[in-house]
């Protein structure tokens, strides 16, 4: 069972990421949400998760991936899908967005 998950905001000209820990009953936030591209949100990403020494390398490196994959996708078709779109190709990932 995953023990984290990120939360993206998916919009035309930025998105934003931010880690949850899976909880019981719902989510509960670790980070704020990083912006791409106005700041170098996989960085930011990677210190927030350096600086919890309880999250394994791992799930680390899971979140890492999994942030590499949405930026990349993001610039790569942020003109041309929707929301709904991009829920269902990352389906363990929550989103939300504008369009």
């Amino acid at each position: 069972m995953k023990k984290f998950t990120l939360k993206i905001i998916w919009g035309k000209h930025d998105i934003g990421i931010a880690i949850d820990h899976i909880v019981k009953r719902g989510y509960s936030p670790l980070s704020s949400y990083f912006f791409w591209p106005y700041n170098d949100a996989w960085t930011q990403i990677r210190k927030e998760l350096e600086s919890k020494p309880w999250i394994s390398e791992e799930d680390k490196i899971d979140l890492l991936n999994q942030t590499t994959l949405v930026i990349n996708y993001w610039q790569e078709n942020k003109q041309n899908i929707s929301i709904d779109q991009v829920t269902r190709l990352f389906p363990e990932l929550i989103f939300c967005g504008d369009y």
